[in-house]
This record gives C-alpha cells, sequence and structure tokens, in this order.
C-alpha cells in the first residue's frame, strides 16, 4: 500500500475529502471492481469509478494484492469489564477487534459485573469502556429472573436488545430463564420493537446426560447433546409465533434444528441464527486429549455437521458469522489433566474471525464477497446499524485492506487478546488484515478513537432473516 498526503489548497483542488483509498478490487454492491473512496467527517462520500481522480488531504493506494473491505460487524463479544477485566478488557478485546478487520462490537450483558440488566448497570458499563475503545462499540441488555421491569428503561438507554439463557450461563450473577418468563419478555420486546436473542440449549436434556470428568473429547460432546439444542430452539419458536416477537438463536453449532427454522421462517416467524467461526472451521473428531482450549458451549460438533452448517449458511437459514468470543485466564480455561468437564467453556478468536472463515470458505469454494455478507452487512442489518456494512455514500468509513491470499501461521502469543489461549494456536490460516480505518483514521493501537453506540429505536426493528 502507498500512502501520499497532500496540502489542502484552500481552493477546493482536493474536493474536500480528508481521505482517498483507491484500489482495483473494492466491494461495492456486491462485487469487487476498481473504485476510488473518498471521505469526509468520519463518513464515505463519493465512491467513484477508476480515472476520475478523488483528491483528498491523504491518499492511499492499496496493494495490488490488496482488497478493500467495509469493516466487520461482530454483534457478540464478552468483553468483561468491569469486574473480570482479569479475563479481558475494553482496550484489548478493541485492539484485538481492529487487528482483525473489526471495527464494530456488540457487548454482551455477562461476564461483567454487574451485568447488563438494568439502567443502572448499563452506565457502569459505558463508564469502564468510555475513552478506551479501538473500534465502535454496542450493549446488549440481558433478561434474567425477575428484570422484566428493566427491559423498556433498557430499551429506551439504546441497548440493541436482550440475551437470556435457557440453561446455567456458568456464573452466577446472570441466571437462567423458563420458557414462561421468555414468552412473557418476547412479548413485551414486540410491542418495543427490539430483539431477543437466546442461548438455546435446554437444561433437561443436559441434566440427563453423563458429565464425566475426562480429558476425552468425545466424553464432553456426549454430555451437550444435539436435542439440547433442538428443544430450546423448539420452545423458542413456539413463543415467537405466539407473540410475534423478533428472536435470534445464537451460537448455532447443531445442523439438526436447521429445517424446523427454516420452515418456521416460512410460516412468517421472526427468526435469525448466527453461527461462529469455531463450527465452521473445527471439528470434534481433531480435538487432541485435555485440550481445553477447544471447550465451548455449545460444543464443537462432527465434521459432518460442520459441512452441513455451511450448507444452513449457503441456503439462507444461517445468516450471520460473529465470533462468540469468550476468553478466560488460563488457570480457568487449561484445566488440569486436561478435565473438559472442568474447564471454562469459551473460545477465544475475536481478531482471527475473518481469516477462519475465509480459509474454510476458499476451500469450499465460497467467495470472498459472501463472507462479508455474513461477517459484516448482515450483522449490522440485524442491530439496525444502517451506517454499518457497506462502502456507499453516506456509510460510516470503516474500512480493512486484506490481503487474502497471504498465508499465515497464528501465534496466540502475538495476538492482542489478554491471554495467549486459542485453540488456533499453530495453525497455518489465509488473509491478513494490512490496515483498520475506523471513521476514516487508520487505527494506531495507541489512540482510542471507537464510540459508544446508542440502538435506534423502530417501530419493527431490523433484522436478518426476521
Amino acid at each position: 500500500m502507498s500512502v501520499d498526503r497532500a496540502e489542502v489548497d484552500g481552493a477546493g483542488g482536493n474536493a474536500g475529502f480528508d481521505l482517498v483509498l483507491a484500489g482495483d478490487r473494492v466491494l461495492v454492491d456486491g462485487g469487487f471492481a476498481p473504485a476510488e473512496v473518498g471521505v469526509r467527517d468520519g463518513r464515505i462520500v463519493r465512491v467513484a469509478g477508476p480515472g476520475e481522480g478523488l483528491r483528498g488531504a491523504r491518499h492511499v493506494r492499496l496493494g495490488d494484492d490488496e482488497v478493500l473491505l467495509p469493516g466487520l460487524v461482530d454483534t457478540h463479544v464478552h468483553v468483561d469489564e468491569p469486574g473480570r477485566t482479569e479475563w479481558e478488557g475494553f482496550a484489548s478485546a478493541t485492539r484485538a477487534a481492529a487487528a482483525g478487520g473489526v471495527t464494530t462490537i456488540i457487548d454482551m450483558p455477562l461476564n461483567s459485573i454487574p451485568p447488563t440488566t438494568s439502567v443502572a448497570a448499563l452506565a457502569v458499563k459505558r463508564a469502564a469502556a468510555a475513552g478506551r475503545v479501538y473500534v465502535d462499540v454496542g450493549f446488549w441488555g440481558g433478561l434474567v429472573p425477575g428484570n422484566e421491569g428493566d427491559l423498556l428503561p433498557l430499551v429506551e438507554d439504546g441497548v440493541f436488545g436482550f440475551k437470556c439463557f435457557l440453561i446455567d450461563s456458568g456464573v452466577p450473577e446472570f441466571p437462567p430463564v423458563g420458557a414462561d418468563e421468555m414468552e412473557r419478555a418476547m412479548a413485551l420486546l414486540a410491542r418495543a420493537g427490539s430483539l431477543l436473542i437466546v442461548h438455546a440449549e435446554d437444561a433437561g436434556v443436559i441434566a440427563a446426560a453423563p458429565h464425566p470428568h475426562s480429558p476425552e473429547y468425545g466424553d464432553f460432546l456426549a454430555s451437550r447433546p444435539d436435542a439440547a439444542e433442538g428443544t430450546a430452539i423448539a420452545a423458542v419458536l413456539d413463543a415467537a409465533r405466539r407473540t410475534g416477537a423478533r428472536a435470534h438463536i445464537l451460537h448455532l453449532s447443531s445442523a439438526e434444528p436447521l429445517d424446523a427454522i427454516a420452515r418456521a421462517r416460512a410460516a412468517g416467524v421472526r427468526i435469525s441464527v448466527e453461527t461462529c467461526p469455531h463450527y465452521l472451521a473445527l471439528a470434534a473428531e481433531d480435538v487432541p486429549t485435555g485440550a481445553t482450549a477447544f471447550k465451548c458451549c455449545p460444543p464443537i460438533r462432527e465434521g459432518a455437521n460442520r459441512d452441513a452448517l455451511w450448507r444452513g449458511l449457503e441456503e439462507g437459514v444461517i445468516g450471520t458469522i460473529v465470533s462468540d468470543h469468550s476468553p478466560a485466564p488460563a488457570a480457568m480455561k487449561l484445566a488440569p489433566d486436561g478435565d473438559f468437564a472442568t474447564a471454562w467453556g469459551g473460545i477465544a478468536s475475536l481478531q482471527l474471525g475473518l481469516p477462519i472463515v475465509w480459509t474454510e470458505a476458499r476451500h469450499r469454494g465460497i467467495r470472498l464477497e459472501q463472507v462479508v455478507e455474513w461477517m459484516s452487512a448482515a450483522p449490522a442489518r440485524l442491530v439496525g446499524l444502517d451506517g454499518k456494512g457497506a462502502i456507499a455514500p453516506g456509510a460510516d468509513a470503516d474500512l480493512v485492506a486484506f490481503a487474502p491470499d497471504e498465508a499465515f501461521t497464528v501465534d496466540a502469543a502475538a495476538l492482542h487478546h489478554r491471554h495467549p489461549i486459542t485453540p488456533y494456536d499453530g495453525r497455518e490460516l489465509v488473509g491478513v488484515v494490512r490496515s483498520t480505518w475506523l471513521a476514516g483514521v487508520e487505527v494506531d493501537g495507541t489512540s482510542p478513537r471507537g464510540r459508544l453506540l446508542r440502538a435506534a429505536r423502530s417501530e419493527d426493528g431490523a433484522g436478518d432473516g426476521a
């Protein structure tokens, strides 16, 4: 990439642009083409054809091996600050995000203390993040037993929706709700134009499964069977059907419920679905004994299931790919004797999501344009961020220079995540993020310029497939 700086001549010779980015492969309107992108005051003002000679105070010419993408939008990130900042924090998480081409994250309401289940707790979260974020950050609210009265005030205060668990969350301050509580909340949120996002595993199915202390991944997998997701998702579909609410299934790992989801959507149920890089790139058969860095809930399943998830994406049943970045200190994640039953269940991958998914997608003949749709435009639509996810006039100038053919080997110690633990350590991936711009300014990892976002109110809400 080459960079030229031009003095503002005071006579309009630079067309008033703060930044111009030019390249032979710019992702515009769903395809790559030569283009010049003119940025002013943090937004894209013009997308011009090659040779039009846009001029600005700063001009960046992409390298021949680079493409220009819109910044990714990751709507499923556990930052954990305040209260558990030793797990992850806003500074480290958002540096990692920017290094991975992610320019917007939506922070989950749990693992921090207090959890984001009231307006007062949201204020604590915002205060912890203020002035410390390198990308734009929004917040989910939380649905827990007894806080129905907090939901509408949180909607008014700008959360992007509400997360609930149908099973133990793993932290005592964020307990699960029952099916009746979930449905009451859906009815309330339907009237408010908000969204309920659900960790859909059934507590009863999991309680009936075996739970041995074991370093064998197959034993852990048996403790979180496919039926747990299928049963819980059926309950979500029923509640969404009765209430007319928008509902979203988090981190789908099992392909078995895909047909039921597709039928429900065809019948008018407002349901959307995400999956995660680890479910698309890893397989249960390949997890080494005692390798608890691979533990997450719901679990990584077999290779045939992975293939079926990719089909669900290509068929449009699954609409978004997000990280579910959920790190923990080594003492929690790397359990003694490799015991999957006691290790923390969460995958750290925020910085690696794009190359993980792109490496697998290109092997399957899926275009980079489609990967960006799943990881940028679709998550932005899900939460109603109209200015994100596209290189188009009026959009935020959140942009990524990406080298799609460059290979690298993951070194966990070199990542910006707080802890050097990831199941991808030592894995060869393809695709390198060279530069990331937030609102037209290149992210340098030292100047936190990210904004704290608030959801726009709408009568029906946005939504992917909802």
